[in-house]
């Protein structure tokens, strides 16, 4: 399965179990595409795995950390005042929200193998 948006970094612990780390920062017009995107991943971890069972070093399969954050963007013009031996700062107009979301999905060797099949490239 292709994925746009989400390109995962993979890390591995001295026990084996791995974790896919994804973020993706975009404008409002991407954020539903994103959501697909994290969406099509959890369909599948599910329909694969099963649901989470919990923390993989408690003995679940797989598991997964999913979070958001919303920013605006506020300009500043900051010039030097010589004569006040100071910063003179002026904040603009705010600018356009931009949305980031991060996942992280920790699992068993396993579910690792699976996961790189799916999702991966070549």
């Amino acid at each position: 399965m292709t994925l746009d948006y989400l390109d995962f970094d993979y890390s591995e612990d001295t026990e084996g179990v791995g974790v896919f780390d994804a973020m993706a920062s975009t404008g409002a017009q991407q954020v539903a595409a994103v959501h697909a995107e994290i969406v099509r991943v959890l369909e599948w971890a599910h329909a694969a795995f099963g649901g989470p069972g919990g923390p993989v070093g408690d003995g679940g399969d797989w598991d997964y950390d999913l979070q958001g954050m919303q920013e605006i963007n506020l300009p500043e013009t900051i010039a030097f005042d010589p004569a006040a031996g100071r910063l003179r700062v002026q904040a603009g107009p705010a600018g356009a929200a931009r949305h980031t979301v991060s996942l992280s999905i920790s699992g068993t060797p396993e579910f690792c193998a699976a996961f790189r099949q799916a999702f991966e490239p070549g």
